[in-house]
């Protein structure tokens, strides 16, 4: 993804053998969760132990959760994780679709950055957990020249076990290099007007294409341990005041939309009403036909494309349920690829003419 195409040169003024100093420029990172680099177990087993290990993600103390975690939960894991991954797996291109689908948003990120500003900005992404690294992504940027670095979390909302453990990564990639790049990181865009605009005709679209429209919309976000919020974390309020801007951009009533948490882990309390049981409630209560959307991801991803169009869709036609429609995440369409580069725009005031 990068343009490393200029040279490095002496500095004016230096003496001949000084190292050469390449132009300066602003690199603009993008940052999504992660992916496996394969579904077979030594793959899975990898990404699954850096994944639960970050102590943003399972706060227990290591003393107690890594040897649960080595020697029991990765010895089994990564056999059923594996076999999600390989019921959607991009066969084709070797690769998760969520890792397809971020390179597609950073093509169309770098066009719209390239018409704008030229040759001042390089844009590319990384991983927080797999590859390609954080580490590795900011080591490129400032070996090519970037003297800023715009990081950008891929996270509508804002939660300790996604933005802030990105940025973690993030700070601590920048903690190795020599010649430190000033650094900004983007806020939440979960209120921005132009993701709600994009999530909005998003779900236009799909309900123009439903011959029986859906009783009701669920939107279905990643859940967090309950106790985070009480904590202080704002995860839980921001994915409310999406639903309600949601809603009211498309004009719609209470009895229309709802907001659910899917992805529960371990036998805590998370935020609820958990998807899972509440589509199978709402299939008993006479919602036959719903659709279901996920607000808090910014690509298609295992949790979307396995758990939501199959085990959530399962529980709901097991409790009785005749229609049931996933409304694909926002991706690299172009209302959301316009959104993510105005909010791109924003955050580089200052930086660049």
């Amino acid at each position: 993804m990068l343009d490393d195409t200029k040279k490095a040169v002496c500095p004016a003024h230096a003496p001949a053998d000084h190292p050469g100093v390449k132009p300066a420029r602003v690199g603009i990172l993008l940052a999504n969760l992660g992916t496996p680099d394969n579904y077979d177990y030594w793959s899975m087993r990898r990404y699954l132990s850096e994944f639960l290990s970050d102590r943003r993600v399972i706060d227990f103390s290591p003393w107690i959760w890594q040897p649960l975690l080595q020697l029991v939960i990765l010895t089994k894991r990564p056999f059923s994780s594996g076999e999600a991954y390989k019921s959607i797996w991009n066969h084709e291109a070797g690769e998760s679709p969520l890792l397809t689908i971020t390179k597609d948003q950073t093509t169309k990120i770098k066009e719209s950055m390239k018409d704008r500003y030229g040759d001042q900005v390089m844009v590319d992404f990384c991983m927080r957990y797999g590859n390609p690294s954080t580490k590795s992504k900011v080591r490129e940027m400032v070996d090519a020249g970037c003297r800023k670095i715009l990081f950008f979390p891929l996270y509508p909302h804002y939660a300790g076990a996604t933005s802030a453990t990105a940025n973690d990564q993030f700070f601590r990639a920048l903690m190795k290099e020599k010649w430190q790049p000033v650094a900004r990181t983007v806020d939440p865009y979960f209120e921005h007007p132009m993701y709600i605009e994009a999530l909005a005709q998003s779900i236009e679209r799909a309900y123009a294409e439903i011959s029986d429209r859906p009783d009701i919309l669920v939107c279905s976000y990643h859940g967090v341990p309950k106790r985070y919020l009480m904590e202080g974390d704002p995860y839980h309020c921001h994915c409310q005041k999406t639903t309600r801007l949601l809603k009211e951009r498309l004009g719609w009533a209470d009895t229309d939309i709802t907001t659910t948490f899917q992805s529960r882990f371990g036998p805590a309390e998370w935020l609820q009403p958990y998807t899972v049981e509440e589509v199978a409630r709402l299939a008993e209560a006479g919602k036959k036909k719903i659709a279901v959307c996920a607000p808090a991801f910014s690509a298609d991803c295992i949790e979307t494309l396995e758990e939501i169009n199959e085990e959530i869709k399962e529980s709901f036609e097991e409790a009785g349920g005749k229609q049931f429609t996933y409304i694909p995440c926002l991706n690299d369409d172009a209302q959301h690829i316009a959104a993510l580069s105005a909010i791109i725009e924003e955050n580089l005031q200052g930086w660049l003419k």
